[in-house]
């Protein structure tokens, strides 16, 4: 018991971030948008039925990252965002660097943002480390794709903040 609850609490100092959301309110702030231009409603429109669209249009991406910090469920975009990052990276160095990182964040198991997979995934994935290589996180990168798509897209449509981007 006294370890379980010792686990829980090195889980919530690892985490000060969500902590302390809920002890100053602050105003949800959009994602920095310095480049990003406003989608036409057309362009924004597309996105309903590709969440591939809408993960390659900057803005779309920062919205949709701003809607799932709004639900406490954004480590699924960050995951696929630091593996389009991974998969552009050259250097062997680098990428082993990148690799360990994107494992301990958000693969192995009590991760601070640990993503769902399943224990197949996450075994293929530890698997594919052992020589990283652009392809390491493709399978689980391919299912969170699908959980977002399946799952927090439909979610995202119904949204006060898409509603805000086809007005």
């Amino acid at each position: 018991r006294a370890k379980e609850i010792k686990t829980k609490l090195g889980t919530l100092l690892q985490k000060p971030d969500s902590t302390i959301d809920f002890i100053i309110p602050y105003p949800e702030k959009p994602e920095k948008l310095p480049k990003a231009q406003k989608p036409s409603s057309e362009e924004a429109l597309q996105w309903r039925d590709s969440l591939e669209k809408l993960l390659q249009n900057p803005y779309g991406l920062a919205s949709f990252r701003s809607f799932l910090r709004s639900e406490f469920s954004e480590e699924n975009a960050e995951f696929w965002v630091a593996c389009e990052d991974y998969k552009k990276t050259k250097s062997p160095v680098k990428m082993a660097e990148k690799a360990k990182k994107i494992y301990e964040e958000f693969i192995q198991t009590e991760a601070p943002k640990e993503v769902n997979i399943d224990h197949f995934t996450k075994a293929v994935t530890m698997k594919n480390l052992v020589e990283p290589s652009s392809t390491s996180f493709d399978m689980a990168q391919k299912r969170i794709f699908a959980l977002m798509e399946k799952d927090s897209l439909p979610r995202f449509v119904r949204s006060e903040f898409y509603h805000e981007l086809i007005k």
